[in-house]
């Protein structure tokens, strides 16, 4: 079942005035060490980040809180699989309205998917909650 729906639409140019500003303390205030050191990587630095910008943003919508309500930037987080799909991790008390919002006998998965075609940088979340325990098949005979 679906528990949340979230996207956001960032301008790439405006996360470089944000870094060209600010420099390391808006980097630090909003990305993990591990979205700092892919994005830095990158050809495209500022759409990098501003990529995940969006993800974060998306996420909180689909937790149904935005930025508020104890949700801190580093508590989602985006990394990447070797085959380079996205991949959105959360912590404090984002991982906890997660665990909250997820029904029992449920596990939550976070599905993130991310683009950008300059100037825009776009992300998409949906959080699904698939059962944890399976029924046991019954068979012939049972009743």
């Amino acid at each position: 079942m679906i528990l949340g729906i979230g996207t956001d639409l960032a301008n790439i140019e405006r996360i470089q005035r944000a870094l060209d500003r600010f420099g390391d303390r808006f980097k630090n205030r909003v990305f993990t060490d591990i979205e700092q050191r892919k994005a830095e990587r990158r050809l495209d630095v500022a759409g990098t980040y501003a990529k995940r910008w969006a993800a974060k943003e998306a996420c909180s919508k689909a937790l149904g809180t935005g930025l508020r309500m104890g949700i801190a930037w580093k508590d989602m987080a985006v990394s990447n699989l070797r085959s380079g799909q996205p991949v959105m991790h959360v912590t404090g008390w984002a991982a906890d309205r997660l665990a909250n919002m997820t029904p029992a006998g449920h596990e939550a998965i976070i599905h993130v998917t991310l683009t950008d075609d300059h100037p825009w940088a776009q992300a998409f979340v949906i959080i699904e909650a698939l059962p944890t325990v399976s029924e046991p098949f019954a068979t012939p005979g049972d009743t």
